[in-house]
């Protein structure tokens, strides 16, 4: 009995077929998971992303957050986006520019709340989306605007990156330029320097 039992052994430890039980189905995807436009577009669906602090580049959407550009600046305490049919709601707090002791010059103030606006896109368009996910062209149309750029959702599924500019006063801002944030962007004839990459934790 005793050399039945360990001719047993003997076999399992061999790898004979018959002792481990059967694989149950495809291991874990280990791959991009956000590398499609209906991968992102069904994840972002019915999200809240939000963007504050250190996550508002000092240019949005290309123009200097210390510049009064009047309906058009760019100084943010925060803005929410709210993904929904597949458009965006987005609510932005608007900071409040501040003189700086250089006469002329202001400054950002990013926790002095100034007032607030509230847009929701009519079609958002996702495409050329980077087999390993790293980064995808948008566009961003809204009633009387529309935003353009590249974006990039986080593997872990936390962060949306977004670098956008407005119509037609940008080159070299799509992923066949290169990543999110990525040199080369030509702003109104001009290069530019700052950063426009927006950053939104994903809710």
């Amino acid at each position: 009995m005793k050399k039945q039992l360990l001719s047993a052994v003997m076999l399992c430890t061999l790898g004979v077929a018959g002792c481990d039980p059967e694989p149950t189905g495809p291991g874990p995807d280990t791959g991009p998971k956000y590398n499609t436009a209906d991968k992102i577009s069904t994840y972002l669906e019915g999200k809240t992303l939000v963007m504050e602090g250190a996550n508002i580049p000092s240019h949005p959407n290309g123009f200097s957050e210390d510049i009064n550009y009047g309906a058009a600046t760019q100084c943010y305490v925060k803005v929410t986006m709210s993904v929904a049919g597949g458009n965006y709601r987005v609510q932005s707090d608007m900071g409040t520019l501040r003189s700086t002791s250089t006469a002329g010059v202001q400054e950002c103030d990013h926790a002095a709340k100034s007032g607030a606006t509230d847009f929701t896109s009519t079609g958002v368009l996702i495409e050329n989306v980077a087999e390993d996910g790293s980064c995808f062209d948008v566009t961003y149309t809204y009633p009387s605007f529309k935003q353009v750029g590249r974006g990039q959702v986080s593997q872990d599924g936390k962060t949306l990156k977004v670098e956008l500019f407005f119509e037609n006063q940008a080159t070299g801002a799509r992923c066949s330029n290169g990543g999110v944030g990525a040199t080369g962007v030509t702003l109104n004839g001009a290069a530019f320097t700052g950063n426009a990459v927006q950053t939104y934790t994903i809710q």
